[in-house]
């Protein structure tokens, strides 16, 4: 008798509905930062869909949230536990999600963004603030300003294999409304907001090199 989807692993189900292009571009993942190869070789998605792992490596394309939780399932697939975090901006931009590993005890990260500042990180940092600072000076909206204020308590995933999360593109709502409850650390004052300065033009540019315009947003300019 052929089993439920329920009664077979997250990683089982996953692995049976790969192709054999699929099976081949996985099996050459050695490494994070191949992981963030693979990212970056995917289209930045325009449309906000929750994409499962499997439908994200099938239609090549992603936004960051469910490009961190493929990167999640690419590390799991190293042996690392699948582990997101998500930064949090003020309201003037969006939140960002990072899929998390360790190596000798410092963290790095892997994530799609669209960017360049907001992507992979060398596992060098000795802690998650350390490693969520990293991202401070890159964090931007369209108008120059300087927008992260805080982050969430990592989230594993793997309380998500009875939802089959690395398939099913349902459960991915089911992560976003886990990781917007977890715990949250702030990073800056209210007095440190106040004296932050805007990212010089040079380096907004840069950080803006190769995005998907229309995978944009704009907020209302601030009045006078």
């Amino acid at each position: 008798m052929k089993r439920a989807i329920s009664d077979r692993s997250a990683e089982d189900n996953f692995t049976s509905s790969l192709s054999s292009a699929d099976v081949r571009l996985i099996a050459r993942l050695r490494k994070p930062d191949q992981i963030q190869h693979v990212l970056d070789n995917l289209s930045y998605a325009s449309e906000t869909i929750y994409r499962s792992p499997l439908r994200v490596l099938h239609e090549q394309t992603c936004q960051c949230f469910d490009g961190a939780v493929f990167a999640a399932a690419m590390l799991h697939h190293l042996g690392y536990p699948a582990l997101i975090l998500n930064l949090l901006p003020n309201q003037r931009d969006d939140d960002h999600v990072l899929a998390l590993f360790r190596h000798d005890g410092h963290w790095g990260a892997v994530a799609k963004s669209n960017f360049s500042g907001l992507r992979f990180r060398e596992p060098v940092y000795r802690d998650l603030r350390e490693l969520v600072m990293s991202y401070f000076e890159h964090y931007y909206n369209l108008h120059r300003e300087k927008t992260l204020r805080g982050y969430t308590r990592p989230l594993d995933l793997k309380s998500f294999d009875h939802c089959q999360w690395m398939t099913r593109d349902e459960t991915m709502r089911l992560i976003a409304e886990k990781l917007d409850q977890q715990p949250r650390s702030g990073i800056v004052t209210r007095a440190m907001v106040r004296r932050l300065s805007l990212v010089d033009e040079r380096a907004c540019g840069a950080g803006l090199h190769g995005a998907n315009e229309a995978g944009l947003s704009t907020p209302p300019r601030r009045k006078n």
